[in-house]
């Protein structure tokens, strides 16, 4: 009888057992189950990476012949009032980033208005427009048509010493070359007027005091800006205290690094540090700085200095290469391409096809050889696209121009401060 208790209390606790690993397997079992439903829940919800935004100017690069990039980097000057096949040669076949207008291309606001829409025309054919550009100082150093009311020296704005004033000025001077289509002004001057008897810059400085150049430059460059029109700061490292004029021979300073921080490159920090988009380069030699070149050629100014120690990363224009200051001491191809060596980004050729031709290949030649490197090349496309593309500039006919309409604006801002 004990026999028969013991051999069914052993089946029992078999059973259980039995049961238990039952209960257990069906636990773990459900457990992975649930484990891979959940690890195949997570996986769908894992985001693929996102893919990096395509830069459309990189892309737009990297279609350009070595042709169209050289082309980009060089402003070109015209010869008469009217397209000519020297103008369109330079358009089809040299592919020119722009082209600057003197007195000697403008008559009359008709006249002007239709040469522009003209070349726009003719460029329209190419993918990227062109930088339209004029000197619009004010003073002296005008080029517009007669039909309309002048602007102040800067001289004459630095004696009024009104940050609004310079500001109007900027924006309403923008309105009347924007007018025609122009989308590059070479100005305000940002030279401190330090030597009297300076014979290029006098009264197209606005003072003999860094900061008042500093707050009336900035802020005229500002209003050029508001205007829709690209200001081109200049002379830099600084022209003031010249006693040479660089149209007619090179100019040389002895001033060492200490001295220009000082002074000379006061503004142009300033207007650095206010956002300006465009710089030209002068030509001076500064034997301290660099004991070769001058400041157009040199890296250790326009790189070392401009570039990195005041963090400049917008354009480098170099003054006109066909000035005294080159052509009577350096042959204008080899020049150029050391000013792009340097760190220019577009050489300005004011006069001469036969010179304007010679720069463009002589640039070409370099990037061919290897001198030029495509990465160097490719540095100032980026930075003239880049400011094509945020001026917005395009190759459309502009409509007439009202000069009256003009006029009355530049005297209201002017007005208030009449003597």
């Amino acid at each position: 009888m004990i026999k028969k208790i013991l051999v069914l209390l052993a089946i029992t606790l078999s059973l259980g057992a039995v049961s238990a690993c039952s209960l257990v397997g069906d636990k773990e079992e459900k457990e992975t189950k649930n484990q891979e439903k959940s690890i195949g829940d997570n996986s769908s919800k894992v985001k693929e990476p996102e893919a990096e935004p395509v830069d459309l100017i990189k892309e737009k690069i990297k279609t350009m012949t070595l042709e169209e990039k050289i082309g980009q980097m060089v402003i070109v000057g015209l010869d008469g009032y009217e397209i000519s096949p020297n103008t369109v040669e330079f358009i089809d076949k040299y592919k020119v980033g722009g082209f600057i207008f003197f007195a000697n291309n403008i008559q009359s606001s008709s006249q002007l208005l239709k040469f522009m829409n003209s070349i726009k025309a003719e460029n329209s054919k190419n993918s990227i427009p062109l930088f339209l550009s004029i000197d619009e100082e004010g003073g002296r150093v005008t080029r517009m048509p007669k039909e309309f009311v002048k602007f102040p020296s800067n001289k004459i704005i630095g004696n009024v010493n009104k940050k609004e004033f310079s500001y109007e000025i900027g924006k309403v001077m923008a309105n009347k070359i924007g007018a025609f289509g122009f989308n590059m002004n070479f100005a305000p001057v940002l030279d401190v007027n330090s030597n009297p008897s300076n014979p290029v810059i006098g009264d197209r400085a606005f003072s003999s005091e860094a900061s008042i150049v500093s707050s009336l430059g900035v802020e005229t460059m500002r209003g050029l800006q508001q205007g829709k029109v690209i200001p081109v700061v200049k002379h830099f490292p600084g022209h003031g205290d010249t006693a040479e004029d660089s149209h007619k021979g090179l100019p040389s300073l002895n001033h060492d690094l200490a001295r220009l921080e000082s002074l000379e490159l006061i503004p142009f920090q300033e207007a650095i540090n206010n956002d300006a988009e465009a710089v030209m380069i002068a030509h001076i030699l500064l034997p301290q700085i660099d004991k070769e070149n001058p400041s157009s050629m040199s890296k250790v100014i326009i790189t070392d200095i401009l570039r990195e120690k005041m963090n400049f990363q917008g354009l480098v224009i170099t003054d006109d290469m066909t000035m005294g200051a080159i052509m009577k001491n350096y042959e204008i191809g080899e020049a150029s391409v050391k000013s792009v060596l340097a760190g220019t980004d577009i050489v300005l050729v004011c006069h001469g096809k036969d010179k304007q031709i010679q720069v463009i290949e002589a640039l070409k030649k370099a990037a061919l050889e290897g001198r030029i490197s495509e990465e160097r090349i490719d540095e100032s496309l980026y930075r003239i696209l880049s400011l094509k593309e945020k001026y917005a500039i395009k190759d459309e006919e502009n409509p007439a121009v009202n000069v009256d309409e003009i006029n009355a604006d530049i005297r209201s801002v002017l007005n208030p401060y009449a003597k």
